[in-house]
């Protein structure tokens, strides 16, 4: 469950921002962005590569408040999101919006 491992809180980086409650391992999954289908962009849209093409969804769980960062501590495999080092309690969970200069 995602919520045991994050929650969401005042961020320094933007407004809300998602938090390791405890300490999450380097290769550990934090959770699934879930919420429904979507073919334009908006507040929470996730864009992922499927099949050669992009594929969004709007966020309704936690993982919404990921906030951005050039150095991320974590990073989506599709809709899974996982730590790409230890995050240690109390820190923020950052991806990096654009990697790769993608840009759906």
């Amino acid at each position: 469950m995602t919520s045991a491992r994050v929650s969401p809180g005042p961020s320094a980086i933007h407004g809300t921002g998602l938090f390791a409650r405890r300490t999450i391992r380097s290769g550990t999954h934090i959770g699934t962005y879930q919420g429904p289908m979507v073919k334009t962009d908006g507040t929470y849209v996730l864009w992922v590569q499927e099949g050669g093409r992009p594929v969004g969804r709007k966020g309704v769980n936690e993982l919404r408040y990921l906030n951005h960062s050039d150095r991320p501590n974590a990073e989506f495999d599709g809709f899974e999101l996982y730590a790409l080092r230890t995050i240690r309690a109390g820190e923020e969970i950052t991806i990096n919006y654009h990697p790769d200069g993608a840009d759906f």
